[in-house]
């Protein structure tokens, strides 16, 4: 076989399977089996076969992705350049983020460098990909409208975003909006699948499950964790997960919310120390997975009215925390609110 045809084969197998040639064996699994090409994709039914047509017509409007942090927003923009324009995507594509650089300046000198040059090869235009598109500034984003308005010609815009409310109207009036959604549990099982089996690792069915709980439908964290819990130990089990994981399990914050409800609230409070310094579990996972359980207490453990009560507090705990309060003073205040909604009336 010619060394022609021995590239060309090896390019299809690359387009059949799980790419990992531009990593090394020690890498980062999300990195290392992040989809080539929009084909390879697990979820997202109603969003990729818009996406692989505008592919394969080569042409599109400027696009809006918004969505829970990994949901294949940024995985769906790198496959959408590599299905345009092949091997030499990188000639086309500029990925920018905008946490790192928020302000008008940034828009002013690398964007518009990049949106004013001619496009290289036959599709007619470039892509610009801008990652965490809702913290730029409100003064930056109104320079970027302009920008989508007078370059529409040689660039698309790709934007993407955890809460579009933060963009301003005129750029996703100017945009087709993708909303995509959390992962689940049989999505991220087949990619975990997957990877398991391009690694030729035992992972244990109850790992799976553990992995789901603790992702809550983040395919990006879950593949994390699985990297971590089959670097840790062989095979994976769930309780090796468990050991490994930061986010707080369910039956955490049972034995924590129960504790409060019956008055102990200095068991629950120990409870809640144990999940910040030996979990390692962040004040806003604690509240997320608190507010995920609270709804399917019965009403013989607390009544409906006092429920409602407490997942309005929950809101403007969420809130205080999201403007810098202390995480633990917070949910020591919940805590007490817990343990207050039982206590006998006096």
């Amino acid at each position: 076989m010619g060394v022609t045809n021995v590239m060309s084969a090896r390019r299809s197998g690359e387009r059949r399977s799980l790419s990992v040639s531009e990593n090394p064996p020690d890498s980062v699994w999300a990195e290392k089996y992040r989809p080539r090409s929009l084909s390879e994709m697990v979820g997202q039914e109603a969003i990729l076969p818009l996406l692989s047509a505008y592919a394969k017509k080569r042409s599109m409007p400027h696009l809006l992705f918004a969505g829970p942090p990994g949901t294949g927003k940024t995985t769906a923009a790198l496959a959408l350049a590599r299905d345009l324009y092949g091997e030499e995507w990188r000639q086309s594509f500029l990925e920018l983020n905008a946490s790192d650089e928020r302000g008008i300046e940034t828009v002013r000198t690398k964007i518009k460098g990049y949106a004013s040059t001619s496009p290289i090869g036959g599709v007619g235009f470039k892509l610009l990909f801008l990652d965490e598109a809702d913290n730029l500034t409100a003064e930056a984003q109104a320079s970027l409208r302009r920008l989508m308005e007078r370059y529409s010609q040689a660039c698309r815009f790709v934007l993407s975003c955890n809460y579009s409310s933060r963009i301003i109207d005129p750029i996703q009036s100017r945009c087709a909006v993708f909303r995509f959604r959390v992962y689940g549990p049989a999505d991220v099982r087949r990619a975990l699948e997957r990877i398991v089996s391009a690694e030729k690792r035992h992972v244990e069915a109850g790992a799976y499950e553990s992995i789901l709980e603790a992702s809550s439908g983040d395919l990006r964290r879950a593949v994390n964790l699985l990297q971590l819990a089959a670097v840790y130990a062989e095979p994976v089990t769930a309780a090796t997960v468990k050991e490994v994981a930061t986010t707080p399990f369910k039956d955490d914050i049972r034995t924590m919310v129960e504790a409060a409800l019956g008055g102990r609230f200095d068991e629950a409070r120990r409870q809640l120390f144990g999940l910040f310094s030996d979990r390692g579990a962040s004040g806003e996972d604690i509240l997320k997975a608190i507010h995920t359980f609270l709804p399917d207490l019965p009403e013989a453990t607390i009544h409906r009215t006092e429920k409602l009560r407490l997942l309005e507090y929950l809101g403007e705990i969420d809130f205080r925390m999201a403007q810098g309060a202390s995480e633990r003073v917070q949910l020591e205040a919940l805590l007490a609110r817990l343990a207050l909604a039982r206590a006998p009336a006096r």
